[in-house]
């Protein structure tokens, strides 16, 4: 992996006005991602997960920090021309069939992401056959029309279809959530293999922990808009440090873990007033200033970072000490 970060996303908050009122969706998230690295952002939803990636892709205005991708801001207007040049970010979309056109063949709708300058046809379909021998369909499929493939078969185009580009990052917004456990790690893989043939990033957004930790070299674990812990992937899966991830880890039964304290949660908590943590309403060790201060965020050993009250660093052994 290279050392300068492919992409930085520092201090990153974003507001969005309903009526008189703004409504913060994310607030100071910071994480980096270098070529060749998988970050994952996990999270229930409303955690602000897509909020970011959206806001990457230039989607969505941001309303303080910065992004930069390959050393260049590619915030607002400058994101939105710079998205559409070749070697830049792609999406994967949870839904593929909103993603291609129905009304034309799979063929022409993934040909429309070969960049202009390689638009000759002969060039185009063989960079698409190749592509789709990587992800595993048969180049019939190129004259088909999107209803007619399943749910896997969709989301395989539409792997392809950001591919055909050379993107150097390609965020991956809960790209399997809706297909059949055995269909969703044949396109995990896929992703994988692509990964491997080249030096693509991702950030794979999720509500899994299984899937995310899977797919990630880093995982940044979101509630509220805000990070509550970040880590290696393998640490903050098996060893989960913030009351947060703990529960999070609880609810995926597939992993090896020791067993976590838990408390039935109210399906929708009122975050603390005057500044406090945002899990606060939710947690079982939440104390009285965790209702109304902001917790200091804790750098730990391995690199990762806890924002928590009672997390004690020195007393870390990377099993997430609690104490």
């Amino acid at each position: 992996m290279s050392e300068s970060p492919l992409l930085e996303v520092a201090d990153l908050a974003i507001e969005y006005r309903r009526g008189i009122h703004r409504v913060t969706a994310v607030s100071g998230v910071n994480f980096t991602i270098r070529a060749g690295q998988t970050l994952g952002l996990v999270g229930e939803s409303g955690s602000g997960k897509t909020t970011i990636g959206r806001a990457i892709l230039g989607l969505v205005p941001i309303s303080a920090g910065r992004i930069l991708f390959d050393g260049q801001d590619v915030s607002g207007d400058a994101h939105r021309r710079r998205r559409r040049e070749p070697g830049q970010i792609r999406a994967i979309f949870q839904d593929p069939y909103s993603s291609l056109n129905p009304s034309l063949p799979v063929a022409v709708s993934v040909a429309e992401e070969v960049p202009r300058s390689r638009r000759v046809r002969s060039e185009a379909f063989a960079r698409l056959s190749d592509l789709f021998d990587r992800v595993g369909l048969p180049r019939a499929v190129a004259a088909s029309y999107p209803a007619r493939l399943s749910g896997g078969q969709r989301q395989r185009v539409a792997i392809a279809r950001a591919l055909m580009s050379d993107p150097s990052l390609v965020i991956c917004d809960e790209p399997v959530s809706a297909l059949d456990v055995s269909v969703q790690a044949q396109v995990l893989n896929v992703l994988k293999d692509a990964q491997r043939a080249g030096s693509l990033s991702y950030c794979f957004i999720g509500h899994d922990l299984d899937v995310v930790r899977y797919m990630s070299d880093w995982i940044v674990v979101l509630y509220r808009g805000q990070v509550l812990e970040d880590g290696p992937a393998r640490t903050v899966a098996r060893h989960p440090r913030h009351p947060y991830t703990q529960a999070l880890v609880a609810a995926s039964p597939e992993l090896d873990r020791p067993a976590q304290p838990r408390r039935a949660p109210d399906p929708h908590p009122e975050p603390p007033r005057g500044g406090g943590c945002p899990f606060a309403p939710r947690c079982g060790f939440a104390e009285d200033r965790c209702w109304v201060e902001q917790p200091p965020v804790h750098l730990a050993a391995d690199g990762g970072h806890v924002a928590c009250h009672r997390y004690d660093a020195a007393a870390d052994t990377t099993a997430g000490v609690l104490l």
